[in-house]
């Protein structure tokens, strides 16, 4: 029998009540398919209810065949190793005893003598060379995400189920998860952010408050279809407003010839040339034709009113947002930041790199690049403030702000917009709206608490804090600032930084974020300072 996943009529509330999947029909098979979608619309939600963590409301759910899941965090545990997290501790430790001839008969004949072999076959699948028995706290939390994702695939499941699998890896680590699912032969449901690794996908499955709609391809198909489904729905939209604004003409002018006629009526039973009998007759029957008519004209209008507002629905699910950020006017070749020979880290002994010469100057584009551990955010706190160089010298000489993915500066028993009115005090009550409403927090969305939010929400939020203010800062620097964002709202980011004309230091693993938001210049860190070697980072043209 083929392997499938089916939801029939399937939903789901949050405690509170409000509705995140709602009368939901999908169908998986032997596929590689993407699941994309604003934050908070359902998409790890939906994961869990086919693993089996989460039930759901009503509906049913039917697989057929294995199922393994990934989720977004990989927390070590004390004591914890990589060979936990294939429940392969036990027999590892048995092949130990057998080794050194202490293991019983019965243990020898129990033996699964190939278990090593397989651990290290999946382990190289993610391009991982690792111990089994290396502690997971040691790992940084790139490679803890390659050692689980390669766990998930060792019992060689018929679907694999992926939440965010590439958020926090290196562009090594990226790359091995791309070849791996290029390679995969099963199911495999996909949640991701991550442009390159749908360009992957067989399938994309977008949900949204409308629902679930399936497209065939991979990411670019599905970006060529919702262009082609936006323009048809802003025509649809277009054509209903017409026609309310038509029905609304018509009934205004049945409106007005109905006053005349009853204006002249009355002119008439005021002279008193007509019989009472037949006056009141056609009085009893104009009442009955206008609310008769009246009836109508209200039917029509509420349907033309209703037609424009699902347009609108649509449009808006359809439309990416738009944000437009205030000037800086930090003019050219003016130095904002002015490193020289600075070691960074946290022991004097073991940099994570030394001898590093960086110089910001003007509204220059810089991305921080490496793998994970080489030291891209202790480079960030050092530009930022945060941190004290262990040697050399840094200069700053700019209004310097730091988005962080966690979004520390946020109070998280705030409201958003009280957060922005603390962190914007020059700003009004409709400037505040005005902003938070570009940021897709709109009427009561911007009354949200800051720790009830997503972490693409509270993300959102502070970009909405940070830069909607009247004086944005002359240099933004951005840690792995798509972490945690939705697909549109990554766009509707890089479209505010495209026009923002300050300088940008960015730290990600995103290579088409750092393309289309114009980064000019890299600065390269390496792992050489481990090593012993000096200078590890390096500055290269984009």
């Amino acid at each position: 029998m083929m392997s499938s996943i089916t939801l029939s009529d399937l939903s789901w509330a949050t405690p509170e009540g409000r509705a995140v999947l709602n009368g939901t029909d999908l169908r998986f098979g032997r596929e590689r398919a993407g699941l994309v979608g604003r934050n908070g619309v359902g998409k790890t939600t939906l994961l869990q209810i086919i693993a089996g963590e989460r039930q759901p409301g009503s509906g049913r759910v039917t697989v057929d065949g294995t199922v393994t899941m990934l989720r977004q965090a990989v927390q070590a545990q004390p004591g914890e190793t990589i060979a936990d997290l294939f429940g392969a501790t036990d027999a590892l430790a048995m092949l130990r005893r057998a080794e050194a001839g202490e293991a019983t008969i019965d243990e020898l004949a129990d033996a699964d003598w190939t278990i090593e072999e397989r651990i290290a076959a999946s382990l190289a699948r993610v391009e991982l060379g690792a111990d089994p028995a290396a502690p997971l706290h040691l790992l940084s939390g790139g490679q803890r995400t390659r050692a689980s994702l390669a766990a998930a695939i060792f019992a060689e499941p018929d679907f694999l189920l992926l939440d965010e699998p590439t958020n926090n890896l290196d562009r090594d680590g990226r790359d091995a998860v791309a070849r791996l699912v290029e390679g995969w032969n099963a199911g495999l449901i996909v949640v991701s952010h991550d442009r390159e690794l749908l360009q992957h996908m067989d399938a994309i499955v977008e949900l949204t408050t409308l629902g679930a709609t399936r497209y065939g391809g991979n990411w670019s198909h599905y970006r060529a279809r919702k262009a082609i489904e936006l323009e048809a729905a802003e025509h649809d939209l277009a054509h209903a407003q017409r026609r309310q604004a038509e029905i609304q003409r018509r009934a205004q002018i049945a409106d007005e010839r109905k006053v005349r006629r009853d204006a002249a009526g009355a002119r008439k039973a005021a002279r008193g040339d007509m019989p009472r009998i037949l006056m009141g007759a056609r009085k009893n029957a104009a009442e009955a034709s206008g609310g008769s008519g009246q009836r109508l004209s209200e039917r029509i209008s509420n349907e033309a009113a209703d037609a424009v507002a699902a347009a609108k629905a649509k449009v808006e699910i359809l439309q990416t947002l738009s944000i437009i950020l205030p000037t800086t006017n930090v003019p050219a070749g003016r130095v904002l930041v002015d490193m020289q020979g600075v070691a960074g880290g946290y022991d004097a002994k073991a940099p994570l790199f030394r001898d590093l010469d960086l110089k910001i100057a003007g509204p220059e584009r810089i991305a921080i690049v490496g793998p994970n551990g080489s030291g891209k955010s202790t480079l960030v706190k050092l530009v930022t403030g945060g941190l004290e160089p262990l040697a050399g010298r840094v200069k700053m000489s700019a209004a310097t702000t730091l988005i962080d993915q966690h979004v520390a500066f946020l109070e998280p028993r705030a409201s958003i917009l009280e957060n922005f009115r603390r962190l914007n005090p020059g700003s009004d009550e409709n400037a505040c709206r005005s902003i938070l409403a570009g940021f897709l927090f709109r009427a009561d969305a911007a009354l949200q608490q800051v720790d009830t939010l997503s972490g693409g929400q509270m993300l959102r939020a502070g970009l909405a804090c940070r830069l909607g203010g009247t004086r944005p800062p002359e240099l933004l620097v951005l840690d792995e600032p798509t972490n945690h964002l939705d697909l549109d709202s990554v766009h509707a980011i890089e479209a505010a930084l495209e026009a923002y004309d300050g300088a940008l230091l960015v730290v990600s693993h995103d290579e088409g974020f750092l393309e289309n938001i114009a980064i000019t210049r890299r600065v390269e860190l390496g792992r050489e300072a481990f090593e012993g070697n000096s200078p590890n980072c390096e500055a290269v043209g984009a």
